[in-house]
């Protein structure tokens, strides 16, 4: 049906005529217009209109991919922005594809990556129900998630889709980045248009450029740190651009500083001034610290191993904080995903991106004004460098000592990795134990990372999500993964498959959610009870699921178990030959458990 009228006026104006029959049309439309390239979905009736219209309007919308859980459907959108910055979409299924979806929108809320999550509901006119409808249907469905999506709506008329679709995705992608979610009714996805509609310019109702850093605020924090007698950076998730690490260099090898990656990649693993490994002697004797988009300062700050009981910081009282961040900016009350209130100093409300240059550049005019500072920087560079070094060759002593042990130790298991990786570009798009000094991690793609929120089963689909936005980049995409996290949601294998997502699985597999087992073991001793049990109820064996097998029977070549670490290296490089072919493959390796 071809509409011949002049589309009417629009408060979205400027506008393009629309070409939507239905509802759902519309819909579609504005998903091209906002330039959302895939939709995750497991199916569901309560957005059949949508989906109609996304297979079936001419143009086309974005290209579905299909998914054998809803939970999988949003961890793929997950790690697909977690490496473009842009949000997916997903459909997910009424009130119950919605609750499979929670943990995974979660993730992505903890994680601060942008996803626009659409469910199907309703119709909210309850003479329109068939009898599934009734208790599909939710007042208000948002409720469910509320607590952890920036946004959410569900528009009550046709008219009201465009400006809805507009607003979710500016708040989505508006630091700091978060999920959203809209509910569309039945009724108003399939209801005809009876009037000429319009399709809004989305560029003019984009996300606001991130604000820059309080010029005074800048310039305290830049006194501190030229002052400083130890200055440290912790390196948070501050963004892929180059010029932003490059920046972080530079203030790094200025200051004289030891930079800790807090999350993904801040410096190089081979740089001089990264000291990671060495976090706690480095804190202890800092004067002032730099944070860089930390999600939670009382990590790093606090110690390693963290028990019942008050929180102790593991710096000085007198060390002064100088905290770069957004996260004040996006709080919700359920869940405290800050964690501890920590003391700052120099409280700075900007994102990395925006702040180190400036900072840098407020920096080198202090230090070329203070005679005696490249002198003390210099000090602080050879004294670092040494430390670097010797963490490093402690690093390689212990890989040298377990090289040949059974199970296999992850020294083995990542010191092969890199022999086989050598020479070829890579994204590590999600690790599991990864020892520092074993890989060479200098890009932003080497430690992605399936986020924050702790939740088991999150990795492997939010490795294909990272995956499918790499997909034609020419890098190999690895994913290290526990037993316990790859079995929950092994079934996205499938939609690797499916989609030809070339992906390598490596499978950490210990026999066990181990992470329980170490808490049993605290609680086991504290109590003065049987150490011996504490697998009881954790132990992933007896029967041991065949993991290479359970990999062919959804269409995904699968290696394993691999026990003997003489074979390791041999069985990674076909597995490799396999994803550099464009398909997905597992193997199994049999593991230390740690």
């Amino acid at each position: 049906m071809q509409r011949q009228a002049k589309p009417v006026s629009s408060p979205l104006a400027p506008a393009r005529a629309s070409a939507a029959v239905y509802g759902s049309d519309l819909m579609v439309e504005m998903l091209r217009e906002l330039g959302i390239e895939y939709i995750a979905l497991n199916p569901g009736a309560s957005y059949r209109g949508l989906h109609d219209s996304l297979v079936n309007f001419p143009g086309g919308g974005p290209e579905i991919i299909l998914c054998p859980h809803e939970e999988i459907a949003v961890a793929i959108a997950n790690g697909y922005a977690r490496v473009t910055g842009k949000p997916m979409a997903t459909g997910l299924h009424d009130v119950v594809g919605l609750q499979h979806a929670a943990m995974a929108m979660f993730i992505s809320w903890c994680s601060r990556t942008p996803v626009l999550n659409l469910g199907g509901g309703g119709p909210q006119d309850a003479t329109n129900r068939r009898s599934t409808d009734w208790i599909h249907t939710a007042l208000v469905q948002g409720n469910l998630v509320r607590e952890f999506v920036k946004y959410d709506d569900q528009p009550a008329s046709i008219d009201a889709v465009p400006e809805s679709f507009l607003r979710a995705y500016r708040i989505a992608t508006t630091e700091p980045m978060g999920p959203v979610y809209i509910c569309l009714d039945s009724d108003v996805q399939e209801a005809p248009i009876e009037k000429p509609m319009t399709v809004p310019d989305a560029s003019l109702y984009r996300a606001p450029a991130p604000p820059r850093p309080n010029l005074d605020a800048l310039n305290e924090a830049a006194a501190l740190l030229v002052g400083a007698a130890w200055p440290v950076i912790l390196s948070g998730e501050i963004g892929r651009s180059a010029e932003t690490r490059a920046a972080l260099a530079q203030l790094a090898e200025l200051l004289g500083a030891p930079v800790i990656a807090a999350e993904g990649v801040g410096l190089p693993t081979a740089h001089p001034l990264e000291v990671t490994p060495l976090r706690e002697d480095v804190l202890a004797r800092a004067d002032v610290i730099l944070g860089l988009d930390v999600p939670s300062l009382g990590v790093p700050l606090g110690p390693v191993v963290r028990e019942r009981g008050e929180f102790h910081l593991i710096v000085s009282p007198e060390t002064k904080v100088i905290n770069v961040t957004m996260a004040d900016q996006q709080k919700q009350s359920w869940v405290t995903e800050g964690m501890w209130v920590t003391p700052v100093a120099v409280p700075i409300a900007a994102t990395a991106e925006q702040t180190l240059p400036e900072l840098l550049a407020a920096c080198s005019a202090l230090a070329a004004g203070d005679p005696g500072h490249g002198r003390k920087a210099q000090e602080r560079r050879d004294e670092i460098g040494r430390m670097h070094a010797g963490a490093a060759e402690r690093s390689a002593e212990r890989t040298r000592e377990l090289w040949d042990a059974k199970p296999i130790a992850s020294g083995r298991l990542y010191g092969e990795l890199v022999k086989s990786l050598a020479g070829r570009p890579w994204a590590m798009v999600q690790g599991h134990n990864r020892r520092w000094g074993e890989m060479d991690v200098s890009e932003p793609d080497h430690a992605i990372g399936a986020g924050r929120g702790g939740g088991v089963g999150t990795g492997l689909p939010s490795s294909i999500g990272s995956a499918l936005a790499l997909k034609g980049s020419g890098r190999l995409c690895v994913t290290v993964l526990g037993d316990g996290d790859f079995f929950m949601t092994s079934n996205a294998l499938w939609t690797a498959a499916k989609y030809d997502i070339p992906l390598l699985v490596l499978i950490y597999n210990n026999h066990s959610y181990y992470n329980d087992e170490e808490h049993q073991e605290r609680i086991a001793v504290r109590r003065e009870r049987p150490v011996e049990n504490k697998g009881v109820g954790i132990r992933i064996e007896d029967p041991a699921p065949d993991f290479a097998g359970l990999a062919r029977s959804l269409g995904v070549a699968g290696f394993g178990p691999v026990s003997d670490p003489a074979q390791l290296g041999d069985v990674l490089d076909e597995a490799l030959t396999v994803v550099a072919g464009g398909k997905p493959a597992v193997v199994d390796i049999e593991t230390q458990v740690r």
